[in-house]
C-alpha cells in the first residue's frame, strides 16, 4: 500500500473532530473533551471567546464565524464528522451544517425528536441541562427541526457542586457530589412529570453519570457520547466478516 500526504493535512488517521468551548472545567473519563472516552480517534479545536457567558448566559451571534473556522480547520485535517462539546452549540447547528462538507452534530439535543420516537403516547422526555433557564425556545426549535415533541427540563446551575466545577469553574470537580447531583436531579425531575419515559442529558459534562442515572431511574439516557457514538459509526463502516 501505498501512503499519500496531502496538502494541508498534518495529521492523519483522526475520522471524528469535536469544537470544544473556552473554559476551565475539567474533563473526566466519560466527556467528549477527554479522548479516552473514545475507541477511536478524535481532533480538538478550541473556539477562544466561547465562554459561559457568551455561548450560554447571553448568546453572542459573533461567535458564529469562529466556530465554521474551527469547523473548517478540522475538516482540513480529514475529519468525516464534526460535534459540540456544549448542547448550547446547537445555535451554530443549523449554519455549520451548510457550509461544511461533512455531518455536522453540534448538540445531543439534536436526539431529541429521536428520544421521543421510542416513546409510547402520553410518554415524555426529561431532560436535563447545564442551565435550564438558557435554553431558549430558539434552541428547542433547532433541536427539534419541526418534530412535536413533549419534554420537560431541568437544571443544575443550582447544584452546589455542580456549580462549582461547571459555573464558577472553581478548576476542581467532586465526581462523587456530582454524581449524586445528577441523579437527584433526575429523580426530581421524574416524580414532578412521572410520564417521562426517557431522559436525555443536554450538558456535555453528564455522560460520566449516565450509569448512575439509568441504575436510579431504569431509564434510557441519551447524552453527547450515544450521538458521537452514532455518528461515528456512520463515517467508520467495516467490512462484515464471519461464517454463515
Amino acid at each position: 500500500m501505498i501512503y499519500k500526504a496531502q496538502k494541508g493535512r498534518d495529521i492523519y488517521g483522526a475520522p471524528v473532530g469535536i469544537i470544544v468551548m473556552d473554559c476551565a472545567i475539567p474533563y473526566p473519563p466519560g466527556t467528549p473533551g477527554n479522548p479516552s472516552s473514545f475507541g477511536f480517534p478524535v481532533l480538538y479545536e478550541v473556539v477562544r471567546g466561547a465562554t459561559m457567558d457568551s455561548l450560554i448566559y447571553t448568546p453572542d451571534s459573533r461567535l458564529a464565524e469562529p466556530f465554521l473556522e474551527a469547523g473548517r480547520r478540522l475538516v482540513a485535517q480529514g475529519v468525516r464528522a464534526v460535534f459540540g462539546n456544549c448542547g448550547f452549540m446547537v445555535l451554530f447547528q443549523e449554519r455549520m451544517a451548510a457550509a461544511l462538507p461533512v455531518p455536522v452534530f453540534m448538540s445531543s439535543l439534536l436526539q431529541l425528536p429521536l428520544a421521543a420516537r421510542g416513546l409510547a403516547p402520553g410518554q415524555s422526555v426529561g431532560i436535563i441541562s447545564a442551565s435550564a433557564a438558557s435554553l431558549t425556545e430558539r434552541h428547542m426549535e433547532i433541536a427539534l427541526g419541526g418534530a412535536e415533541v413533549a419534554f420537560h427540563i431541568t437544571g443544575l446551575e443550582n447544584r452546589p457542586a455542580f456549580k462549582a466545577a461547571v459555573h464558577d469553574q472553581s478548576g476542581a470537580l467532586d465526581f462523587e457530589a456530582v454524581e449524586a447531583e445528577v441523579v437527584a436531579a433526575a429523580r426530581d425531575l421524574i416524580a414532578a412529570h412521572p410520564k417521562i419515559g426517557t431522559l436525555l442529558f443536554e450538558c456535555t459534562d453528564l455522560p460520566p453519570y449516565a450509569h448512575a442515572v439509568q441504575q436510579a431511574t431504569g431509564l434510557p439516557v441519551f447524552d453527547i457520547s450515544t450521538l458521537i457514538g452514532f455518528g461515528a459509526a456512520s463515517v467508520m463502516r467495516r467490512r462484515f466478516s464471519g461464517h454463515y
